[in-house]
Formats: C-alpha cells, structure tokens, sequence
C-alpha cells in the first residue's frame, strides 16, 4: 500500500513523532495507521523510561484559579531537563492541564507509592467489612477487596486518574506522551490544592 503524505500527518497529529518515524512505522504496517500508532507509543514509551533517570531542575510552577472565582486554586510544580522544554507550549500546556486536573478531582497523593501503609490498611479493612456485610463468600473477599483498592487508588492518585479532557488516558498516559513530544524526563513534583473554607484538617 502506497504510504500518503496526508497518512503520515495524521499519524504524526496522533502521537508528536518524527515525519521519519511515522513513515517507518506506517511501512512497516503496510499503511495501517492503528498498528503504526501502537508501534509508535511502544517505541516512545521505551524511549520515555530511558529518560527516567535524568536530572530535571528546571520546569514551572503553574498556578490556577478555578474560573477565576477565587474559590478553588491550586499549585503544581512539574520540571524537566532544561529551560528551553520548560517554556514549551508542549510543556506549559501539560502543566497547565496538571493543574485542572488537581482542581477538578482533587487527587492526594501523585503515584501509588506515596500512600502511607496505613491508609491502605484502614481501606482494606473498610472493603472487608462493607463486603462481609452485604453477606459475600468469604472465599471471594480477598478479590472484592483488591477490587476496592484499585478503585481508591484510582481515585486518589494523580497518576492513576483519568484524563478530564480525555478519559480515554490516564494522567500517567499523558505524562508519557509529553516526554515522547519533549524528548526530555519530566516529572511531576508536588501539588497543593486549597478549596475556600476548606478546614485545614481537610
């Protein structure tokens, strides 16, 4: 199959790489532009892991005001590898939806391993007693639990929650694609979040 211009530019919309790469790809799928897009993410997510290790000590600390209301506003610091990335609209741009996130779905820890043992531990045994008590067999509690789990983890963790601009993705998918359309480790640093009248035990 003949690979087109405007095929190459679909897939290059699709997934920020390179006219080379998209071209490859497409080739090598015989111009099936669903498999080439799979090609494309495994190769940018490898080469994203790659990035892992590198230092980032520039990026920005992106501030919003929830619809300008004043009611909601939130600060999130995200960096990267060098100054040039961090004043990319690329950049900018997941940042700036990093923080929309966090003002919409107020997430309390970014990744699962910052969730004290404890926490879970108060989850599981939630999940185990709300299960025991809507009368499950108790052979099948410890999947329903890992279920509730996962499910509070979801909620909770930056990471793990799906996209609001597109649920279709993960804040953790959206993370991967900037690296890949930067091609520079970008990590997510901290966030706060603060809600008018919002007690400061909340």
């Amino acid at each position: 199959m003949a690979i087109t211009t405007e095929m190459i530019k679909e897939l290059r919309e699709a997934t920020g790489a390179g006219i080379l790469d998209c071209k490859k790809a497409l080739e090598q799928t015989d111009g099936d532009i669903k498999k080439a897009l799979d090609i494309l993410r495994e190769k940018g997510l490898a080469m994203a892991a790659k990035r892992a290790d590198r230092q980032t000590s520039e990026g920005v600390v992106e501030v919003y005001n929830h619809q300008g209301t004043g009611r909601v506003g939130v600060l999130v610091e995200v960096n990267c590898e060098t100054d040039f990335v961090g004043r990319s609209d690329a950049f900018r741009t997941f940042a700036h939806d990093l923080a929309l996130q966090v003002a919409a779905t107020s997430p309390q820890y970014i990744k699962e391993e910052e969730i004290p043992a404890s926490v879970l531990e108060h989850e599981t045994d939630i999940a185990t007693k709300k299960a025991r008590e809507e009368g499950k067999p108790e052979n099948i509690l410890p999947r329903i639990v890992e279920g509730s789990i996962k499910k509070f983890k979801d909620e909770v963790v930056l990471l793990n929650q799906p996209f609001i601009k597109d649920e279709t993705i993960t804040i953790f998918d959206l993370l991967k694609q900037t690296i890949v359309a930067t091609g520079e480790n970008i990590i997510i640093r901290r966030f706060v979040r603060y809600s008018l009248g919002e007690s400061l035990e909340d």
